[in-house]
């Protein structure tokens, strides 16, 4: 008898939290569908919890619901600090990873980005969407205003010869590559609409992945090793930390743009890192001069898009603002948007002010235990790196960069040539990027050039 009461006991207890879950699961999404007094009255009764794992939902909240006032009071009495902007809350959640959402949030940020579009579901099928596959925050990633692959990147796209290529400005920003002799210029006036480009460059395939929101334009060689061919990338829309989030279209994996790095599906678990290729960011005044049978990236893109220079982004890109939030970190040497070079080198990396290259055009340093020189132009936004020698360094001079030896050197896309051809400085992968989002990702982790 007794035993019988004490079991019954047992499992009327046993189901309160399967019970509670719900109420809260229930209370959580009418958070984003409830109105007026009805929302306030919502939102107390889960503050009322003290549950912090509920701080993301009502960060998500904040952004769904327009920083609502009764969203911005229950987040600011959970977090302890005053939010009422979604940028601000998200950033401080940023700075908060031991918050674990509560497990209502996967079902609602889900239903949240499929009612946006469907397609986005695909990318955290189970069991890769679940928290403890996934290498990035869900709660961090954040809908770009972009729907699924709508971005529409530039795959194999047509080229022209430089003759022809009579829609350029002499200041117009490019991208040049040249690879095993094959030199391409992708106007950044068109890259800025399409942010991806799939191709193959002396025989090598590549995709060159910008990213606007963080001013980085990384070239990736995306031929795996062991895999048939080549991945092909697309824009999922998708950010994370103001940096877009790229997808491949043979495993539907999302990579991380600035690390190259798979963070959600089958890839993740493959131990793969996309290696970074020289690119370089100049005027086509000064690559049409370096290299004058270089092909060009065609008007004829397939879309109708307003290609005029300067037009794509312009707002965004004249302002000291972040369009999406992310956590900044010491701004006091470099601002948030400030431009930066960044080199990473077998667990290294270290980051130059563009300023740095204003009356320097040549700075000898070095990255880990790997010597550079680098040969910058910040009007332009150019900077070469190369590997030096050891007790090896060099200065620019009106006709030429000449070394400590007393050898004049020549630069090119991928080596520093001696004057005589015999002896070669290879160059080293870097990128052009806004500090912000060089300084989130790799943070302690990079040094800081200072003159």
């Amino acid at each position: 008898m007794f035993r019988t009461i004490a079991s019954l006991i047992f499992l009327a207890f046993a189901t309160l939290p399967a019970r509670a879950e719900v109420d809260i699961a229930k209370l959580s999404r009418q958070v984003f569908t409830v109105q007026g007094e009805e929302k306030r009255a919502v939102v107390e009764k889960l503050v009322a919890l003290d549950d912090k794992s509920l701080i993301p939902t009502f960060v998500l909240a904040m952004r769904w619901t327009r920083n609502n006032v009764y969203v911005g009071d229950a987040l600011s009495k959970l977090a302890g600090t005053r939010l009422y902007d979604w940028h601000e809350a998200y950033v401080w959640q940023e700075q908060h990873p031991d918050i674990v959402p509560h497990e209502s949030f996967r079902e609602i940020k889900l239903w949240l980005l499929g009612n946006t579009d469907k397609k986005f579901l695909g990318l955290f099928k189970a069991p890769y969407g679940n928290r403890d596959r996934m290498k990035i925050r869900l709660e961090e990633i954040a809908w770009g205003g972009a729907l699924f692959d709508k971005i529409p990147p530039l795959d194999n796209p047509r080229m022209i010869s430089s003759t022809f290529a009579k829609y350029l400005k002499p200041d117009d920003l490019v991208f040049g590559v040249e690879i095993n002799g094959d030199a391409r210029a992708y106007p950044l006036r068109i890259m800025g609409w399409h942010e991806m480009f799939n191709d193959v460059i002396g025989g090598v395939p590549v995709a060159l992945a910008y990213c606007t929101l963080c001013g980085a334009g990384i070239l990736f060689d995306t031929q795996i090793e062991g895999d048939a061919g080549p991945l092909v990338f697309g824009s999922t829309g998708l950010l994370y930390r103001s940096n877009k989030l790229m997808f491949d279209r043979k495993t539907n994996s999302v990579w991380n743009q600035f690390t190259g790095e798979p963070v959600i599906g089958p890839m993740v678990d493959k131990g793969v890192k996309l290696k970074i290729r020289p690119v370089t960011i100049t005027t086509w005044e000064s690559w049409e001069k370096e290299h004058p049978k270089s092909k060009v990236l065609s008007l004829n893109t397939g879309y109708f898009r307003n290609y005029d220079s300067g037009h794509v982004y312009r707002e965004y890109f004249a302002s000291p603002d972040l369009m999406f939030p992310a956590a900044v970190g010491d701004e006091s040497k470099v601002v948030r948007k400030d431009y930066v070079f960044g080199i990473r080198h077998l667990g290294a990396a270290k980051a130059w002010p563009l300023d740095a290259f204003k009356n320097k055009q040549v700075i000898n340093d070095r990255v880990g235990l790997m010597d550079v020189v680098l040969i910058g132009d910040a009007k332009t936004r150019t900077v070469r790196a190369y590997e030096r020698a050891k007790n090896e360094s060099f200065v620019a001079l009106p006709d030429g960069i000449v070394s400590s030896q007393g050898v004049r050197w020549r630069v090119t896309e991928n080596f520093l040539v001696s004057e005589d051809g015999k002896t070669r400085r290879p160059r080293v992968a870097g990128h052009i990027s806004y500090w912000f989002a060089w300084d989130n990702y790799l943070g302690v982790k990079s040094e800081l050039y200072l003159p």
